[in-house]
């Protein structure tokens, strides 16, 4: 493929109360080998001095910036895919920091497979202040479809890699702001309109671990997935899917959030009860198990 007839890739940065992290974030998507790239941030109500620390970097390399009051991570995506120009869609975190070749990769992967509605990689994790963390380990490339999202068959799409085509997220609405938790909501509804995700072995970003990550508030967590489920409640292993998260975060909150871990633990048919319910309870009850 010709270097003019490669596609645009639209990467969108919701930056939201992330000052520490944004800059890296904004100068990993510059460094892009890929040479057809528009990046579009939005500041989505920041307390903290993203805004200004955002601008600065602007004032460098001229990228599209707006500035406006909380929406909400799904609005703002939508709203902002409305007016990017790319064929490609890369939402991207505001604390996380692409590899060089990410966008490259990615690209060439989906030139002639258009059953691809979503391409993603590998990550590495690194702690606050950019130093690797370690403890991922290496995963051939796999494609998943809706069975394999739905039912967790295989191992999933790590959310810094995501790399959409816009015809699939137009085909299924776009992002859906009643449900919190963005990622896995659309990869269901995407590979459910049939088409498939690709995850390559390859390693494309640096997630980045600190404080303030969504999959640390388990209550938050618990709502949105069981929300996101909701949705496909006509498959006929709905309850099943909702009893092995429930015993999963059973097992994780059992310690920190015993409240929680009792809700989760009523909401579980005994006829899905396993070894990870009563680890649960063992750990609720005694600390240990």
């Amino acid at each position: 493929m010709s270097s003019h007839q490669q596609p645009l890739v639209s990467v969108i940065i919701a930056s939201y109360n992330h000052a520490p992290y944004i800059e890296a974030s904004i100068l990993s998507v510059m460094a892009q080998s890929y040479p057809h790239v528009e990046l579009l941030v939005v500041d989505d109500g920041s307390s903290d001095d993203s805004v200004a620390r955002i601008k600065a970097l602007q004032d460098i390399h001229g990228f599209d910036f707006r500035v406006q009051a909380n929406k909400g991570l799904s609005r703002t995506l939508n709203e902002t895919i409305a007016r990017a120009k790319g064929s490609l869609i890369a939402p991207f975190g505001s604390d996380d920091i692409m590899l060089p070749e990410r966008l490259a990769i990615q690209v060439a992967h989906l030139a002639d497979q258009p059953e691809v509605g979503i391409c993603a990689g590998a990550i590495r994790s690194i702690d606050a202040a950019g130093l690797p963390l370690g403890g991922e380990r290496d995963l051939p490339s796999r494609r998943l479809d809706f069975e394999d999202v739905f039912l967790h068959r295989k191992p999933g799409a790590p959310a810094p890699t995501l790399l959409f085509r816009r015809e699939a997220l137009e085909r299924v609405g776009g992002f859906d702001p009643e449900v919190r938790l963005e990622d896995l909501m659309i990869e269901l509804k995407i590979t459910r309109a049939g088409y498939f995700i690709d995850v390559l072995a390859d390693v494309l970003a640096l997630y980045r671990v600190h404080g303030s990550n969504t999959y640390k508030n388990y209550r938050f967590m618990v709502d949105n997935v069981l929300r996101t489920y909701a949705r496909f409640s006509d498959h006929p292993a709905y309850a099943q899917v909702c009893a092995n998260y429930r015993n999963s975060m059973l097992l994780k909150c059992a310690r920190v959030d015993r409240e929680l871990a009792w809700t989760l633990l009523r909401g579980i048919p005994v006829r899905f009860w396993n070894r990870k319910t009563l680890r649960g309870v063992l750990r609720m009850l005694y600390g240990r198990g």
